[in-house]
């Protein structure tokens, strides 16, 4: 079964632009050489934003994060945050979209001389991809919720591997969602280097226990945007919320959990490691923070407005 960030086919998508490098061009023109850093290796950062009523929801948030990870991969875009959001609108202008779109921005070093894994081997032009489509989280999804299963894949310490960059470099993250996907799960649990509870492969993961909503600290796991805000949404709101060290056994205890992410929001899981969660989806703590969620959405989009 299709995971958080299953879509419906939507016709729109067959004849919009894609940004590359400045230009307007069509899908099938959309290309990059075999030489970029970004195709040889997976040197480069990326960043999902979503087109609400005619507002970029959280745009400073994911800016931030997308130049702190530019920053950490000693790369310069060469644009100012203001540039490139003036880009981001002229291709959103030039595909007339207004709603329900996702958007991925994609920064690699560049074109290399060579094949090669030394990133002072490139022609000093990063590359800047961004893509626009018509995308709603499937309605399904809510009802029928996800089915997690653990993967043996850990997530990594800053030192070795910091996961909290969106590095084009997910090799890690596939394979733990295999290891989800062999034992007919939707999206992969993986731990922190202790075995505690981190993430999913592709998403933030929360649980609740005894009215608590809980989650991992942060230290090892994406440094998600939807994450951050359903973590002040508890706080702003009087929910109560536990970020710490938990073990699995933890997560299997759970009455009712839920991921999140920039494209799907808070998505309801059904089940972790085979065990079944007693809550009826979406449970009644993530229904009010989905509620708590769209409401944000709709002042984020208004203020932008």
């Amino acid at each position: 079964m299709p995971g958080s960030q299953d879509f419906a086919v939507d016709p729109r998508n067959a004849d919009l632009r894609i940004y590359l490098n400045g230009d307007l061009v069509r899908r099938a023109e959309a290309k990059v050489s075999i030489f970029d850093a970004g195709f040889v290796l997976g040197d480069g950062v990326w960043e999902g934003i979503r087109l609400h009523k005619g507002g970029l929801l959280f745009l400073q948030a994911h800016l931030d994060r997308l130049y702190w990870g530019l920053a950490k991969i000693q790369l310069d875009l060469g644009l100012t945050p203001e540039r490139l959001t003036a880009e981001i609108w002229k291709l959103l202008n030039a595909n007339r979209m207004e709603h329900g779109a996702h958007l991925r921005l994609m920064v690699t070093r560049g074109e290399k001389k060579a094949v090669n894994q030394d990133p002072r081997n490139w022609l000093g032009k990063p590359t800047l991809v961004i893509t626009a489509e018509y995308k709603q989280p499937s309605e399904q999804i809510v009802t029928r919720g996800l089915s997690l299963g653990t993967s043996q894949i850990r997530c990594t310490p800053a030192e070795m591997f910091d996961m909290r960059i969106n590095s084009h470099s997910r090799l890690a993250l596939v394979t733990a969602l295999l290891d989800a996907i062999k034992v007919g799960a939707d999206e992969a649990v993986m731990l922190d280097p202790g075995g505690h509870v981190s993430s999913c492969n592709a998403t933030n993961l929360f649980w609740v226990r005894n009215g608590t909503v809980r989650t991992s600290t942060g230290q090892f796991c994406f440094n998600g945007v939807t994450r951050g805000n359903v973590i002040q949404l508890c706080r702003d709101n009087a929910i109560p919320i536990e970020l710490d060290h938990f073990p699995l056994e933890d997560l299997h205890a759970a009455e009712e959990a839920f991921v999140t992410g920039t494209f799907g929001g808070l998505t309801p899981v059904r089940e972790v490691d085979g065990r079944v969660l007693p809550a009826a989806l979406p449970g009644p703590l993530t229904t009010r923070l989905r509620a708590l969620y769209e409401a944000l959405k709709d002042a984020d989009a208004g203020a932008a407005g």
